[in-house]
């Protein structure tokens, strides 16, 4: 990809969609990863340090601390607002006011933080008469590995169009800090997890498997020439196929021939 090209047409995106809501700015949570980096140094740059609120939500006793000083330095260097807010007490509230909320298991607690998350963010860009970027890349969401409503809720996706590998490479042209481009990714939502053990591929593997696909090559060939296995195929064949449905519209059943 032509990086700086692509960072043209990206802030240009930006400025265009916020002018179409009307909008005062723009709203975003700063993880202390590489791609909500990447989204919030791209809005300041489309519309100036002024009109982005910066939001990280760390989990008390969960979220790593390198994660919130991180967040905090990518705020500080763009000069944007930012606030921090824990959701451990949000989360708390809910799982003790939730029938069964004892029970939840790491995917549905996981999946509840990322909404709690969303929520805190959309909250934000209402008083502000914002809109909420998204900081997803494309790589997640061929996957779709994200939650739906969670990291998914949000107005637009700056990045979306690009690969993780491609967001490595436009961050570190911009000077985003080399320990944010180099730190493991991670959603972030139980201890000790990051993307590519739970994907059980790299970034840089799926990514050359993706594009092959999308060119137009045979899931075979896509395989052997990244020389990946057939479990490891498989299994992004397996989530490509399964989270599909969270790139869609809620479904209507058409009830057109009977009227």
């Amino acid at each position: 990809m032509e990086t700086e090209k692509a960072r043209e047409v990206i802030v240009g995106f930006i400025r265009e969609k916020v002018r179409e809501a009307n909008a005062e700015g723009v709203v975003l949570g700063i993880s202390g990863g590489i791609d909500s980096a990447l989204a919030a140094y791209l809005a300041v740059e489309a519309l100036g340090k002024d009109k982005v609120l910066g939001i990280h939500l760390p989990e008390l006793n969960l979220t790593p601390a390198e994660d919130v000083l991180d967040a905090t330095e990518v705020a500080h260097r763009l000069g944007i607002e930012f606030k921090t807010i824990d959701i451990s007490g949000m989360l708390t509230a809910y799982l003790e006011n939730i029938p069964d909320g004892d029970k939840a298991t790491a995917h549905a607690k996981g999946n509840l933080k990322a909404r709690i998350r969303m929520s805190v963010l959309y909250y934000h860009a209402n008083l502000l008469n914002g809109i909420v970027v998204g900081t997803g890349n494309k790589t997640e969401l061929l996957l779709g590995y994200f939650t739906k409503h969670g990291d998914g809720g949000v107005d637009i996706l700056p990045i979306g169009d690009m690969y993780k590998t491609d967001v490595w490479e436009l961050a570190a042209s911009m000077g985003i800090p080399e320990a944010i481009i180099t730190k493991a990714p991670s959603a972030g939502l139980w201890s000790g997890q990051t993307d590519e053990k739970e994907l059980g591929i790299t970034y840089k593997e799926v990514d050359r498997f993706l594009s092959l696909l999308l060119e137009g090559e045979t899931n075979d060939v896509a395989k052997n020439t990244v020389g990946i296995t057939k479990e490891q195929a498989d299994s992004v064949m397996h989530r490509i196929k399964t989270n599909a449905h969270k790139l869609k519209t809620p479904q209507i059943a058409d009830l057109g021939h009977l009227r």
